[in-house]
Formats: structure tokens, sequence, C-alpha cells
């Protein structure tokens, strides 16, 4: 090779690569554009290699020549590398841009359980008329859950089939509430206005009125003088609170062993206002039972029956649910549709 010829070759190189160069469009032709340029099987590297036969004042001119070449062909490559860095650092944040003139998605708002909404709702009307909450165990023993209450020994309730008994003997899951009314009779002296809410558990068959684990709210008032018109005024102020102002009461003859009399309550139906309809049948809905305590019980707590009366009344909240949102399987409650629950959003 000649003095010439090298010199020709050079300048063709310089002015290949950087046109290869200029032209890569991503960083892998970039990388291709530099081996062809620069590599060791190109033309530049030929021109390097025949450098030691040159005579010293051509091999001195090349020398300089193709550094120069190369730092040239280095700076092209290192700026395009730079500008296919930021057009790639660009597409990623286009990609992943926000428009923000766009509407806001928001989150679909959650709800309270319909049952949760019924308690509140419930323990709101009572402690405005001056009653306050009191809670129990949900695991309790025998004395409290049925003997306090005047319920004998040889009581249905109290057998296997009817009560959901624990490993330690004497100790059941509660049936109902008013196990707390018993503790808190225990506890202090009259007056008395509490209400107990809270789940209880009854060995049940689950079907579209009955629960094995359901939940109940429990009203106890004792003191001196409350009578039976009190606890139908009771009664009547809650069915307006909670069913409307024009409902009316009615209470029929019925049996509990913790209260004599004891009654079963009914509300006018808030649908058909006790005409009579497809929801209630006949224009009333059975609600709760209630009746003045017994004093048996008032006794068994330490109270002087001749001194103090009481009345009590509970009420499922399965129940009031069912009659407040016309649902007609209590199963509905406890299965966990969402279709079922998200009706109830707002609702609290």
């Amino acid at each position: 090779m000649e003095p010439n010829d090298a010199r020709t070759i050079l300048d063709e190189e310089l002015t290949r690569g950087l046109e290869l160069i200029g032209g890569s469009a991503t960083l892998d032709d970039l990388e291709r554009a530099k081996v062809v340029a620069l590599g060791r099987k190109g033309r530049f590297a030929e021109v390097q290699r025949a450098l030691g036969s040159f005579e010293h004042e051509d091999k001195v001119a090349l020398g300089q020549r193709a550094n120069a070449v190369r730092t040239e062909l280095q700076r092209a490559f290192d700026e395009r590398r730079d500008e296919l860095h930021r057009a790639a650092e660009d597409a990623l944040l286009d990609a992943d841009g926000v428009d923000i003139t766009l509407p806001g998605r928001r989150p679909r708002p959650g709800s309270l359980h319909p049952l949760a909404i019924v308690e509140r709702r419930i323990i709101e009307v009572f402690t405005r008329m001056g009653y306050r909450v009191v809670e129990g165990p949900e695991i309790e023993d025998e004395w409290h859950n049925f003997e306090a209450l005047n319920i004998p020994p040889d009581h249905p309730a109290r057998t296997m089939k009817d009560s959901l008994y624990v490993g330690v003997p004497g100790l059941l899951l509660r049936t109902e509430t008013s196990a707390a009314q018993i503790r808190t009779m225990e506890s202090q002296d009259p007056p008395i206005h509490v209400v107990c809410p809270g789940r209880v558990f009854r060995q049940e068959t689950p079907d579209a009125t009955h629960l094995p684990v359901f939940h109940q709210v429990e009203c106890l008032a004792v003191d001196e003088g409350i009578s039976f018109a009190d606890l139908k005024g009771t009664l009547e102020a809650f069915a307006r609170e909670m069913f409307g102002g024009d409902r009316r009461v009615r209470l029929n003859p019925d049996y509990f062993p913790f209260v004599e009399p004891g009654a079963q309550v009914a509300v006018s139906c808030f649908i058909c206002d006790g005409v009579g309809c497809r929801t209630c049948g006949n224009g009333w809905i059975e609600l709760l039972g209630a009746g003045m305590v017994h004093p048996k019980v008032l006794e068994n707590c330490g109270y002087d029956s001749e001194r103090y009366t009481g009345f009590a009344f509970g009420l499922g909240i399965e129940r009031v649910a069912m009659v407040q949102y016309g649902v007609a399987d209590m199963r509905l409650f406890v299965e966990g549709d969402v279709r079922f629950l998200s009706q109830f959003q707002g609702a609290a």
C-alpha cells in the first residue's frame, strides 16, 4: 500500500463512518456502524497495520491523520449515542405520561354492612331516649344464660339440640344477649336503662328466616314504678323512629320464662299501613317479644321485687333489616355477595 493510497482510504473511511454513524436509528445500528468504521477487519485498521512499512516522514504524517480520523469518528459516535439514549428516555416518558386533563378515576366507595347500619340506627334510637349500651361475653355460663333468667333445667332450650356448648362443662355460646342484662343488674343498683347488642348462637338449620348465628339488641329498664304502659310507650316510640311516624304497635299475650306478663309485639305494616299486603299478610309485622321482668329474675340479681319493677324486650337485627329493606331471605345478609351488599352504599 502506497502512502497516497493510505491517505485516500482514511478520507473515505471518515466520510463513510460519519454517514453510517449519523444514519443509525438504534443503539444496535450504532454499534454495527462503529465496527464497520473502526473495527479490526475494516479498511481503517488496514491502514494502521501498514504504517510500519512507510518512511519515517510518511509514517508520522499518516499516523497523525489516522489519529484525527479516529478521534472524529469517536466524537460522532459518542454524540449519536447520547442522542439515541435521550430519544429512548423521551419515548419511555411519553408512554408513561399522564394526561392531567382527563377526569379522575374515583375508587368505588365502600359501605357499612346492612346489619351494621340497622344496629347503629336501633342503638341511636335508644340512646336518644337515655339508654346506655352494655356488652357481655359471647361464651356464657349457664347461670347468666339460663338460670338467672328463670329458665329451668328441664327447659328444651337448654338441651344440646338447641344450645351450643363448648368444651368446658357449664359453658356455652350465649343464646341471647339477655345474659348481659343479668350481669348489669348484678353489678349495680337501679335505676337501669340499657340496651345490649351482640351476636348470639343457636342450633338452627339456615333457611329464609333462621340462622345459627345472628344478632340481637335487648332492652332493659328497671326502676321504681315502671309499668306495662311504659313498655308500650317505649315500643311505640321505637317503632315510629325506625319505621315511620304513623306506625302503630300491637301486643298479643305470649309466654317467655323471664317476663310476666309477656307479649308478642307487632307493628303496623309500613307498606300498606295496616290494610294487608303481600309483605305482611294481615296488616301487621311480627317484630319482637317483650314483657315485664319476672319478679324471680329481679330476685336472682339481688333486687327487691316488691320495690322495683321493670320491662325487657329483644329484637333480632336481621328481622328488622328484612322488614326495613324488603329482603325476603335472611341468608342474603351473610353470604357476602357484593352485588347484594353494594345496594346499601350511602344507606348509613
